[in-house]
C-alpha cells in the first residue's frame, strides 16, 4: 500500500542525513520509525487493557496479593526455584 506523508523541511533533512549514516534508503527510515512506533503503542495497549482487566476482576472479586507475597515468590523464581504461586486473599 503507498502512503504519502508531508513533513516538513527541517524533519526531511533529518531523515535524510540519518539514512545516509545508516547506508540505508530514507524510504526504509521512515518504514522503520512507523514499525517500531507503531509496535511500542500497542504494547503499551496491551499493558493499559490488562492493567484494566485485572482492576475491574479485583473490583469484582477482591482476590489480590500482597506486595511482600508477589515479591517472595517473584525472587524464588527469578533464582530458578519451582515455587507455586501464593493463594490470593478474598
Amino acid at each position: 500500500m503507498a502512503t504519502s506523508v508531508k513533513i516538513g523541511d527541517e524533519l526531511k533533512n533529518r531523515v535524510q542525513h540519518l539514512a545516509g549514516l545508516r547506508r540505508r534508503s530514507a524510504h526504509w527510515i521512515m518504514r522503520e520509525a512507523i514499525r517500531q512506533y507503531v509496535e511500542r503503542e500497542e504494547q503499551r495497549e496491551t499493558v493499559k487493557e490488562d492493567a484494566l482487566r485485572a482492576w475491574n476482576d479485583y473490583r469484582a472479586d477482591g482476590r489480590h496479593l500482597t506486595l511482600d507475597e508477589a515479591d517472595a515468590w517473584l525472587a524464588k523464581l527469578e533464582a530458578s526455584e519451582d515455587a507455586e504461586p501464593p493463594k490470593c486473599h478474598g
